[in-house]
């Protein structure tokens, strides 16, 4: 990840708080692609720019692309009514373009693994939601600690920040909790305390800001190729998908508390 620059039967009663997961598949039919739609589509798409960028683009248009769909902390600075309208869409766009192929096949891994569980649990419709709100909340943070500064940062790796955060809340937890997610029930969210008291929980929040902090203080990344990481991208979607979760899934009013 980088950016550049329950049980079965009679004890069903006793655990109706869970909610069947939806778009849940029969294990006689087992799809091709164990990713939700919603994964595959974002998939697609980045891949498919990375390849249109890569072969399609002349350098010059290809920088062009880079500049106004990439985010740039420079741009507040000037009167918005003085530049393009590039200030409104890069905070999302930018989410959407790659610097290099090890960096689309690093991103694209991690999010298949954090956003399979997330979107499976919200739908399509809610999980586009939260990519566009935890890039902005990304991009927030990185323009935040990097005002004024003229780099353009590219990749989604805020927003599979933010899924790692929600994942957090409702894809880790007690055996109990795996087991009815894998029988097509969805157990409630976790609340932020009951989520840090996880031992599993705690220990892969501790690690993952830990590595971040590194990253800032200059300590290579694994995939990170030659290019500088946005570690602050990467603190601003986290922490929107670990404590902003619940306003995204359809599941918490009922069933627990944010």
């Amino acid at each position: 990840m980088q950016d550049e620059v329950g049980s079965r039967g009679e004890d069903r009663r006793d655990n109706d708080e869970l909610v069947p997961e939806r778009g849940a598949r029969s294990e006689e039919n087992p799809p091709v692609f164990n990713l939700p739609t919603g994964i595959l589509v974002a998939l697609a798409l980045i891949c498919g720019i990375y390849a249109i960028q890569e072969f399609l683009l002349s350098p010059a248009l290809n920088q062009w692309v880079a500049v106004e769909f990439g985010f740039s902390p420079i741009r507040y600075l000037y009167p918005l009514d003085e530049q393009s309208l590039a200030w409104l869409w890069t905070p999302v766009s930018y989410s959407l373009l790659h610097g290099s192929f090890e960096h689309l096949a690093f991103n694209g891994l991690w999010l298949a693994a954090f956003g399979t569980p997330v979107c499976r649990r919200i739908g399509e419709v809610r999980f586009l939601l939260l990519w566009v709100v935890s890039s902005v909340a990304a991009a927030a943070l990185h323009a935040f600690v990097n005002w004024g500064e003229p780099s353009l940062m590219v990749g989604a790796s805020g927003v599979i920040s933010a899924l790692m955060g929600a994942a957090c809340r409702s894809a880790f937890g007690e055996r109990q909790r795996s087991l009815a997610r894998l029988s097509g029930w969805q157990p409630p969210l976790l609340s932020v305390g009951q989520a840090l008291a996880d031992r599993t929980v705690r220990v892969f929040v501790i690690v993952w800001f830990l590595g971040n902090i590194a990253i800032a203080f200059g300590v290579p990344m694994l995939g990170g190729g030659s290019a500088s990481i946005a570690w602050d991208a990467h603190i601003g979607g986290f922490l929107l998908g670990f404590f902003g979760f619940a306003a995204f899934d359809p599941h918490t009013g009922r069933h627990t508390r944010a």
